[in-house]
């Protein structure tokens, strides 16, 4: 069954009456402590906080905040609390990482390390799922966080990571639209569209399996059924968009941001391709995105 709303997957994770521990680095800030102390009490995670236990307990005071019941790793340093956090993930002792007051560099470099983090087998991308705003389904974007400037091969990489997403929400066939400022090729000025025509002519070739794979592809002609009549856009992902792929962390970076802060969107966001499910909200994101990220990272690790 699809599921169609942020509340549903928050309803599936409840369900299993099981909460995974999630270590959080840093952990000295408002809407991480609230977030965190909102999944427990939902029963959707235990948290395990770690990080400036003095800067943390001020925060937690300041908005009557308790977390005296809970697990606390004293890491006065970002680097060295995110390093804690991977190393208790690593002993067993947590199930998933989530990023804290840090950027999302920190916790990918410890992730990344050979030596001491958890190397991914493939690549490993950022992933946000919100509502569309019919409210009627899920929309997905990707990659707002972690691949700079993706090359073509990278680009199909972090398309069949956001697909495993998609379906693992229960959309059967997922829609992609490679997103552009144009719906028409236009190389050399816009790399962005040769590649999306590539990638849409390898999906009809079978290399992303169920799915369909369309671009270039404005936002409008998108995620728009009205636009993509306008325009005269016949493609089946027209207007029908479960996956937006933007052509860099840029571009990606700028939506993800207008979604929070002008349209008012709570965001679930992960970073997937690792073996230890990431929580990577941005720092700036509600107490709800954070609390919406960390269920979802738990039903993509449950499942």
């Amino acid at each position: 069954m699809t599921i169609t709303t942020l509340d549903e997957i928050i309803d599936k994770v409840r369900q299993h009456g099981v909460k995974p521990k999630v270590a959080i680095a840093p952990c000295a800030e408002e809407f991480v402590i609230r977030s965190a102390l909102a999944a427990y009490e939902e029963g959707i995670a235990e948290p395990i906080f770690i990080g400036d236990l003095e800067k943390t307990t001020v925060v937690a005071k300041k908005h009557s905040l308790n977390i005296d019941s809970f697990d606390f790793y004293e890491e006065n340093d970002d680097t060295a609390a995110v390093a804690k956090a991977v190393q208790l993930f690593k002993k067993g002792k947590a199930a998933l990482i989530m990023k804290g007051l840090v950027s999302t560099s920190v916790i990918l470099k410890a992730i990344l390390n050979k030596e001491t983090g958890v190397p991914p087998k493939g690549i490993i991308s950022h992933v946000t799922v919100f509502e569309a705003r019919e409210g009627d389904r899920l929309i997905l974007m990707t990659d707002a966080g972690v691949n700079i400037k993706p090359n073509l091969q990278r680009k199909a990489d972090i398309v069949r990571n956001a697909l495993q997403v998609a379906r693992k929400l229960g959309i059967e066939k997922p829609k992609v639209a490679m997103l552009a400022a144009t719906e028409k090729v236009n190389y050399p000025a816009m790399p962005a569209t040769l590649d999306a025509d590539i990638l849409s002519k390898m999906s009809a070739d079978g290399a992303f399996g169920d799915a369909l794979v369309a671009g270039p592809l404005a936002l409008d002609l998108a995620i728009s059924p009205a636009a993509a009549a306008c325009k005269g856009i016949t493609n089946p992902v027209a207007g029908y968009a479960d996956i937006l792929c933007t052509p860099d962390i840029e571009s990606g970076n700028i939506l993800y941001k207008a979604l929070t802060t002008i349209a008012g969107k709570a965001m679930a966001s992960v970073v997937i391709g690792s073996d230890v499910p990431i929580v990577v909200p941005s720092r700036g994101d509600s107490d709800r995105s954070k609390f919406i990220s960390i269920a979802l990272a738990c039903y993509l690790a449950d499942y």
